[in-house]
């Protein structure tokens, strides 16, 4: 898969009860956490998620992986999916869960990207709604503008098949283009490539940062929950 150990590892780090934020912590792959504070430990960076002291959650990380340690002014509150997205009346196509699962892991097979990925950007596009259409035209589970749409070949957006086979082709396209940087890509996807290439980088668009964290964060609760039904 287009994830592969090492960087899962660094996607978990992104899981933080942003309540207690107080430091944005920038990576050298490009990823982002905000955690409540850090501190030097040896050749270690260790960041801490809540709590003080012995009770503190904390990870440690290699130094060489952090690029840059910033002082978070005011956490950006995440909208859930309902709140940027508007269905149609007539939602006439469901899916089952199995029936999305097997999409899904098609899509991610064709393509060698993480069906969780994939079911992490579906959720925080559409919240799984086959008919979802946003304010600015974009449809389906994937929420793919009319353009992008065209370009990959999907003939109806609200074709749940043809909406997952063409967002994930898209969002290959993406991570080919900016060399597997995962949050490149998904702020991509969201903002479009210009405006990552733009700023070189996940550009300072409030709604932006917001989205990259949301399907980060539910692509963690997805690997999070493996591990705990493999562990019993």
């Amino acid at each position: 898969m287009r994830l592969n150990s090492a960087r899962i590892g660094l996607m978990v780090l992104a899981v933080c009860p942003l309540g207690y934020a107080a430091e944005h912590v920038t990576f050298k792959n490009g990823f982002e956490q905000e955690c409540a504070r850090h501190e030097v430990v040896g050749d270690k960076v260790r960041l801490y998620f809540a709590g003080k002291g012995a009770e503190a959650n904390f990870q440690d990380l290699s130094a060489d992986s952090v690029l840059r340690v910033e002082e978070v002014a005011d956490v950006p509150v995440i909208a859930d999916a309902a709140t940027t997205t508007v269905t149609a009346k007539t939602p006439d196509t469901t899916l089952t869960t199995a029936e999305m699962k097997e999409m899904l892991a098609h899509a991610g097979d064709a393509h060698n990207i993480d069906a969780d990925l994939l079911a992490s950007v579906v959720r925080a596009e559409s919240g799984g709604q086959v008919k979802a259409v946003s304010r600015t035209g974009a449809k389906g589970l994937m929420q793919l503008m009319p353009g992008t749409a065209n370009g990959m070949g999907v003939e109806d957006a609200f074709r749940p098949e043809q909406n997952i086979a063409g967002g994930t082709t898209y969002l290959d396209a993406l991570l080919t283009r900016y060399h597997d940087n995962v949050a490149l890509a998904l702020a991509a996807y969201n903002a479009g490539p210009g405006a990552v290439d733009k700023y070189h980088g996940v550009p300072p668009y409030r709604e932006t940062r917001a989205y990259v964290a949301r399907v980060i964060r539910e692509f963690n609760r997805r690997k999070q929950m493996a591990l705990v039904a493999r562990a019993q």
